[in-house]
């Protein structure tokens, strides 16, 4: 996710060269959004306060760090303060407040024509609610017809909002800079690069439990990610066409491009050649966002014992796939990096 964040330093500085940083202007508000512990973006937060020094020395600068309400708050404060593994840039600044807000990209953050610059990265994939089960996977990128348009249509809507809050916090000439999850135009995504389909072998895992009656039907079934990962041209719909209430609330698309960054524990295992390395390093980064939701797609009234042992299960199951074939995994990240103004 650093990685991911740092390739796209020089269009977020393009971005804020393009913003009118005026004598008059008593502040500066830039906001992450969806922000985790912060640590992704310390550099990020760096080089746009120094760019913006470069025309204002002595300007006030606000850095709202937003989050939903059960995010990790005392692990962000920690690491915007330097108090964590990391050093922080109000080390070395002054006049730079910091700010902590407890809202998710579903809600309003900031008053209306407040914001500066607002940014996001890997976050807004996540749906605001799982809008159906899909019967025979656990990704929308494996759901078929009637299924498939449910989830499209939740994504539709959850993107639209995203956006219209966007647009009442924004100033005029305000910018917005997403690096979201998608699919590109070569069909590839999250995992689908190359090899092993990551989402297509969750799902096959997941089945061989349910025809081994290790999970029953409703576990099977209910066992489907909240997330949608919109194509470019969904991305950019809203932002385009004048009829869309995106659009009349004055939000314009600039630009759209995708990039695919390499998986850091695939490339790193080109060089060491250690299979069972690689698997113990992979399987926990893949657990991290997800085993919760297969964690919640077990009946209640299992043991927690016994919840814990079918997880621990599956996951063992995925990492003796990766450490046969090493060569067939990686987790190479597709996203779209999006810009847009407010008008």
């Amino acid at each position: 996710a650093e990685d991911v964040i740092n390739k796209s330093i020089p269009l977020v500085i393009d971005a804020l060269n393009t913003i009118s940083i005026t004598e008059e202007m008593a502040d500066f508000t830039f906001s992450d959004i969806g922000t985790a512990d912060g640590g992704t973006s310390l550099k990020l937060v760096d080089e746009l306060i120094h760019s913006i020094r470069k025309k204002r020395p002595k300007l006030d600068i606000n850095i709202v760090y937003a989050d939903q309400p059960k995010n990790d708050f005392n692990s962000l404060v920690n690491t915007v303060h330097g108090l964590g593994h990391f050093p922080s840039y109000l080390e070395t600044v002054d006049n730079v407040y910091p700010f902590f807000s407890a809202n998710s990209f579903y809600k309003q953050i900031l008053p209306d024509n407040s914001l500066d610059f607002g940014f996001s990265a890997t976050a807004m994939h996540w749906l605001s609610k799982k809008p159906c089960d899909i019967s025979h996977h656990v990704h929308m990128v494996g759901a078929k017809e009637a299924e498939y348009l449910i989830f499209s249509e939740q994504g539709k809507k959850d993107w639209e909002t995203i956006l219209l809050y966007r647009a009442r916090e924004l100033k005029k000439g305000g910018k917005l800079v997403f690096l979201n999850f998608c699919r590109d135009e070569n069909g590839k995504y999250l995992g689908n690069t190359s090899g092993v389909n990551m989402f297509g072998n969750f799902s096959q895992n997941w089945k061989e439990f349910f025809e081994q009656g290790r999970i029953n039907l409703n576990e099977y079934q209910r066992m489907t990610l909240p997330q949608y990962y919109n194509t470019v041209e969904e991305f950019s719909a809203p932002l385009k066409h004048p009829n869309n209430k995106v659009y009349r609330a004055g939000l314009r698309l600039k630009h759209i491009e995708t990039h695919i960054t390499p998986c850091p524990f695939a490339e790193s295992f080109k060089n060491h050649k250690e299979a069972r390395r690689f698997a113990e390093e992979y399987i926990p980064t893949i657990r991290s966002w997800n085993e919760s939701i297969f964690f919640g797609a077990l009946d209640n009234d299992r043991t927690l014992e016994e919840r814990n042992q079918i997880i621990k299960a599956y996951y063992q199951m995925y990492q003796d796939q990766v450490q046969s074939s090493p060569e067939m995994h990686r987790m190479d990240y597709v996203h779209a990096f999006i810009v847009a103004e407010k008008i």
